[in-house]
């Protein structure tokens, strides 16, 4: 991005939440996708003169110093911010006070008030929670079909589902798949239930139901903390987890309208890549 704010160009990267791939992978996803722009730009790399990377992972402060170490050190002599992928979310709606509700592999809500305080309810990953995300929405159904078959000694159909779409066998050989890498595993089934859903199965509505509900309570806590219940604000919906399939969007839409009945849903007003741009920009004004 120039310094009108004119988007010059774009690329992508690898994954780059230094919590799952390391610091080293990191880095290199965030300097590989740094290469491509500047080559796509056809500028030198001595014109770029901040960046900002929004990654997941860095909103521990040791994680997000050490990231923004290593990327001062890759970048010697430019502005270097270094924020959480849920920040940018909260940037790409724009000014004024709004909430975003983040619903993919893990959730959250982040908002600002309408003195320009922020705040944010989840998106601690799923050791501590992801209530509604798809990483739990794919937890529930394995442990669902896994206790039915216990008991009967029979699969589900979704529990047949779950074994093909993993590509195993058996529980027990499922179970050491989780083990040893549960984010590959639980998200995954997400388009299944997704699925399931459409063609009408019971119990992948109602697992759909309760993710819709818990994503519903992440944002109404959070317009309760920032004093937002009694007025109007804008209410964006953004994630891997939305506009796939039309049962689980109305429902969340029905959920949402009932836990914060004066939201008004925008879409966001950049993309999340545009949003670090604009925060790196930033950087170039006086304090």
């Amino acid at each position: 991005m120039d310094e009108s704010c004119q988007v010059v160009t774009s690329s992508r990267g690898g994954p780059s939440n230094p919590m799952r791939v390391g610091f080293g992978g990191a880095l290199a996803a965030v300097c590989e996708a740094t290469r491509l722009a500047i080559l796509a730009a056809k500028i030198s790399a001595d014109a770029v003169v901040s960046l900002c990377a929004g990654l997941a992972g860095t909103a521990y402060p040791e994680s997000g110093r050490k990231m923004r170490m290593l990327l001062e050190e890759e970048f010697p002599g430019k502005l270097v911010r270094v924020c959480t992928d849920i920040d940018l979310t909260l940037e790409a709606i724009g000014g004024g006070a709004a909430i975003v509700l983040i619903a993919g592999t893990g959730s959250a809500a982040v908002g600002r008030d309408t003195q320009g305080r922020t705040g944010r309810v989840g998106g601690h990953g799923y050791l501590l929670g992801d209530e509604g995300s798809a990483y739990h929405v794919g937890q529930r159904a394995v442990l669902d079909a896994v206790r039915h078959f216990e008991r009967t000694g029979a699969d589900t159909p979704m529990g047949k589902k779950i074994l093909s779409e993993i590509g195993t066998a058996a529980w027990p050989e499922l179970q050491s798949r989780v083990y040893a890498a549960p984010d590959e595993v639980f998200p995954r089934l997400f388009p299944m239930v997704l699925q399931a859903a459409e063609a009408g199965d019971v119990k992948a509505r109602s697992l759909l139901d309760d993710c819709a509900v818990a994503l519903a309570e992440l944002v109404s806590d959070l317009a309760d903390r920032l004093q937002l219940q009694s007025q109007k604000f804008r209410l964006a919906r953004t994630g891997g987890m939305l506009g796939r399939g039309a049962y689980f969007d109305e429902r969340l839409d029905t959920c949402l309208e009932r836990a914060v009945p004066l939201a008004q849903f925008s879409a966001l007003q950049l993309s999340p890549a545009e949003a670090a741009a604009h925060l790196a920009l930033r950087l170039l004004q006086p304090v």
